[in-house]
């Protein structure tokens, strides 16, 4: 494992700040990374600024001499060669690039530090959020201490906005491309990732702070920053690059689909509508270049419905035209119904692509939520204007699974999420026990989009456990008469496991045996007198065919036992079972007291 950096003159990160005319965003950049709790320098490189940007940067540098160190340049083009030469005089163990117009959060680098030390990470991820930009999501789902670049997403961000071992950036020469308006920071993230060992990803907190200019006054704002044909001529040198590091192969077909998707086939869309005929064909010339050299039938297998459209029609300008009005139009979808049909759930609803008068098929798709792999296609039933599908919930695994309607037009499938528009009074339906598993249909807090909860995973369960009554047996054990009733109806017998004891200050638990009953009753009997002194509350856990549901046993105070209280091995213990105040649930209160501690009682 490399050096974690105890030497306490030892930076830990040093913070590159390219700055060109930001003066107005600069205090609240510098703020925040100045405000970490890293052993940290920020090593900040003025560009040619000729807003006050160099004079404001020079005052840091006076109020902050062991922190902040300023290098004036005479000004380029793009943010490539004052990066570089804030690499060149950075000395941390790490760096990390930051914009002038962005910002950290408070506790960024103090989280990703504590990552790349504990995995001895080359490359870090902290979440990027948008502030009126867009900001990458695929990667932030979960935090992870390692991953691969062929088993994650986090090859799709491929801007610099991360914390890279500074070592790793020396011994491979890893830099950025210099004199390129856009582009510069793929080029030396691609290289990065290529060399890269250990790569970790912080979710779990908003670490990067990504701002619009109102003003327009950024690269990306500039007039030919998105230029179709250029941006394909920039990202050849990133894929080229990427190839001599990676043999073909799955892996390199994984990264190519990444560049296709994103960098190259992005450019057939709304741009290539915007374009006129002879630009189109020049970018679709292009286009089609880069797919012969390096479109194969791995990236083929692993892009979306309409990039596999558009690379078998580049020889079609008018094709590619209508592909992407498809891919443009908004998609209109509303749900008029949802209801129970035995064990099926009827969805009814509209959808449609505005501008686009007819479509070749429509589907409503059930997509696991934690693995997307996993979905289950319904194709609808039409009528007019509306479709219905009959969802066989039974065929569903247990999970959380997310609704989308799926519009067909020439080849292309277009999804969206189906619910947050619906009519007026569509309530969810009921819960529902099917082959034994709680089936609770809900409408999501966020979007309020209709999902599917299979088992109870992030809905409550709605049930009652009550207590019919109490009684003591021999061996200081309560005996236990209930009943349990689950959405409104019995559960089966396999169901009731067990009645668990929660200590309600340590949160301790203990469980004890049950005897199901038919009719949803049940029996047990704990040896309360064995649990160690304090409040217990009492539980009924259920399989349900998600993750354990647990019902407060409901407790009317006339079917409580009386307390119980006896010596054993020179201890005094009482067990007061009770029911609580308010909505009456089975409690316990148990102590143990020396014979000593009881003879002070009794004559106090």
């Amino acid at each position: 494992m490399r050096g974690t950096g105890n030497d306490d003159d030892a930076v830990d990160v040093s913070v590159v700040i390219p700055v060109h005319n930001c003066r107005s965003y600069l205090d609240r950049c510098l703020t925040s990374a100045l405000v970490q709790r890293v052993k940290k320098e920020l090593v900040v490189v003025d560009d040619g600024s000729t807003d006050g940007s160099g004079e404001l940067l020079d005052l840091y540098a006076a109020y902050h001499p062991g922190s902040v160190k300023v290098v004036h340049l005479d000004g380029g083009r793009g943010a490539g060669r004052p990066r570089n030469v804030g690499i060149e005089h950075a000395t941390g163990r790490y760096v990390f690039f930051c914009d002038a117009d962005d910002h950290l959060g408070p506790e960024a680098l103090e989280r990703m530090l504590a990552v790349a030390d504990r995995n001895d990470s080359d490359i870090v991820l902290g979440k990027i959020v948008g502030h009126g930009r867009r900001a990458p999501v695929s990667m932030f789902q979960h935090s992870a201490d390692r991953v691969g670049l062929g088993d994650s997403t986090v090859y799709n961000s491929l801007s610099c906005f991360k914390l890279f071992r500074r070592e790793l950036l020396e011994r491979h020469r890893i830099r950025f491309g210099e004199g390129m308006l856009v582009g510069e920071d793929i080029l030396f993230t691609v290289h990065a990732y290529c060399h890269a060992g250990p790569i970790s990803v912080v979710a779990d907190y908003d670490c990067y702070h990504l701002v619009d200019r109102p003003d327009g006054s950024s690269i990306m704002q500039q007039a030919g920053s998105r230029d179709p044909l250029a941006w394909l001529a920039m990202i050849r040198g990133p894929i080229e690059l990427m190839a001599r590091h990676v043999e073909p192969g799955p892996l390199r077909d994984h990264l190519l689909r990444r560049h296709f998707r994103l960098d190259v086939f992005a450019q057939l869309g709304t741009v290539f509508l915007e374009s006129d005929d002879i630009r189109r064909k020049d970018i679709a010339r292009e286009v089609a270049a880069l797919c012969e050299r390096w479109y194969t039938p791995g990236v083929h297998e692993r892009l979306n419905t309409i990039d596999r459209q558009r690379a078998s029609a580049l020889d079609d300008i008018d094709r590619l035209v209508r592909l992407a009005r498809i891919e443009s139009a908004t998609m209109r979808r509303r749900l008029t119904g949802v209801r129970w049909e035995g064990d099926r759930l009827v969805v009814t609803g509209a959808a449609r692509l505005d501008g686009i008068t007819r479509d070749d098929g429509l589907a409503v798709v059930l997509r696991a939520r934690h693995d997307p792999a996993r979905e289950l296609v319904v194709p609808a039933e039409r009528k007019g204007g509306e479709f219905t599908v009959r969802v066989d919930v039974a065929a569903l695994d247990p999970g959380v699974w997310d609704l989308r309607v799926a519009v067909e037009i020439e080849g292309v499938i277009r999804l969206g999420r189906l619910g947050a528009e619906r009519d007026s009074g569509i309530a969810r339906p009921r819960p529902r026990l099917v082959g034994g598993v709680v089936v609770l249909p809900y409408f999501t807090r966020d979007n309020s989009n209709l999902s599917i909860d299979m088992g109870g995973h992030v809905v409550a369960v709605p049930g009652t456990a009550r207590l019919v009554r109490t009684r003591w047996a021999m061996g200081h054990r309560l005996l236990i008469d209930g009943e349990v009733t689950v959405v409104g109806t019995t559960p089966a017998t396999s169901a009731i496991r067990r009645i668990v004891w929660r200590e309600r200050r340590s949160g301790c638990e203990r469980g004890d045996r049950v005897v199901a009953l038919p009719g949803g009753g049940f029996a047990a009997r704990p040896a309360v007198g064995r649990l160690t002194p304090g409040t217990w509350d009492a539980y009924l856990e259920l399989d349900l065919g998600g993750p354990p549901a647990l019902f407060r046993i409901e407790a009317d105070a006339t079917a409580v036992a009386a307390p119980r209280r006896w010596w054993g091995t020179a201890l005094f213990r009482t067990v007061r079972p009770y029911a609580t105040s308010g909505k009456g649930r089975l409690s316990a209160v148990v102590r143990r007291l020396t014979a000593e501690s009881v003879v002070k009682r009794i004559l106090r």
